[in-house]
């Protein structure tokens, strides 16, 4: 038997539809409600669903993302500490996470919360997210001691990219090649 193309869609239908996107998208790349939200929009907009307006499949969407958070399959305080976590892991800056999660529509609380549970943690945690970059790019005291001198506005630069303060940054560059060795050891 052949599918009628013409069949017009009821809401429900719809919603049903955009509940299945959504699971498949959270198991997938377990997603900020944001961008959740985001690629529902996209994806009914790319369909473009005949007689159904933008504002309908907007409260759409609010309502599925609603159902999910309240089963908890997203959970944005939750997706901002795990994202803050590993961040932390391959040597990020505090600034570098938090502007991460405002780009991801976190709300500016968990943030907050998240910023503050990390520095609780380790109240110098900049300093060593910023060796753990100059273990990562070679620069800074991880370079050999007749090179230093030479890239030192470079990797001061490179640090401020990665979000980084002056004053963190200077203390990394003027740390020993003997005292690095020992940090990175314990980190």
């Amino acid at each position: 038997m052949i599918p009628i193309r013409n069949r017009k869609k009821t809401l429900k239908v719809t919603v049903e539809e955009m509940r299945n996107f959504a699971f498949a998208y959270v198991e997938k790349y377990a997603p900020s409600k944001q961008q959740l939200k985001t690629y529902l929009l996209k994806k009914y907009l790319k369909t473009s669903v005949p007689n159904v307006r933008k504002q309908d499949v907007t409260n759409l969407i609010d309502i599925v993302l609603s159902d999910l958070e309240k089963n908890k399959f997203i959970n944005d305080k939750f997706y901002s500490d795990s994202k803050a976590k590993s961040m932390i892991q391959r040597g990020s800056s505090l600034n570098k996470i938090r502007y991460y999660l405002i780009g991801k529509g976190i709300n500016n609380q968990y943030i907050k919360e998240t910023v503050e549970k990390i520095q609780d943690e380790n109240s110098d945690q900049d300093f060593f997210s910023a060796i753990k970059l100059c273990k990562k790019k070679r620069i800074g005291p991880a370079r050999t001691e007749e090179n230093r001198s030479l890239f030192y506005k470079k990797d001061i630069s490179i640090l401020a990219r990665n979000g980084f303060d002056f004053e963190t940054s200077k203390k990394v560059m003027e740390i020993e090649k003997d005292d690095y060795d020992r940090i990175i050891k314990l980190l």
